[in-house]
């Protein structure tokens, strides 16, 4: 396997268990309780263990698009924190398009709790999943010859 597949894998598995964590902890702070493999599961009525399977693997294919897109996109940024923190807003935009399209035909489960809250604390999750896979993956760049 190549190493910047294998970087990519480690660090969607670390970024998104760390996700995972923000998301279990923030309902101790005020936040609705949400978890993604739940929903996930939930939406689509399969096993719970499915939910966290497909979870885990949505953030390896974050990672890995990334490593392999949109990391030529935001090199441009200097600053790491603020590179992971804007990955991690195109993350949550476009598994907020993932969810919509998937509310279509899926049934969405019940929020709970205050909607605001719940986006506040998802949008908080991604950047965190954003700086960690930034700040774990280490894409080579080649430079120019002259030759």
């Amino acid at each position: 396997m190549r190493p910047m597949v294998f970087n990519s894998i480690v660090a969607g598995i670390i970024a998104t268990s760390i996700f995972t964590l923000v998301a279990m902890v923030t309902p101790l702070v005020g936040f609705p309780k949400m978890l993604p493999p739940e929903m996930l599961s939930m939406m689509m009525g399969l096993p719970l263990a499915v939910g966290w399977f497909m979870h885990f693997m949505i953030g390896i294919v974050f990672a890995l698009a990334y490593t392999f897109f949109l990391f030529k996109l935001l090199k441009k940024i200097g600053n790491s924190l603020m590179r992971g923190i804007i990955f991690g807003l195109i993350a949550f935009a476009f598994g907020q398009l993932m969810i919509a399209f998937m509310g279509m035909v899926f049934p969405m489960p019940p929020v709970q709790g205050s909607m605001a809250l719940v986006m506040i604390g998802s949008i908080l999750g991604h950047m965190v999943f954003g700086i960690t896979v930034v700040l774990l993956i280490k894409v080579p760049v080649r430079e120019k010859t002259n030759a």
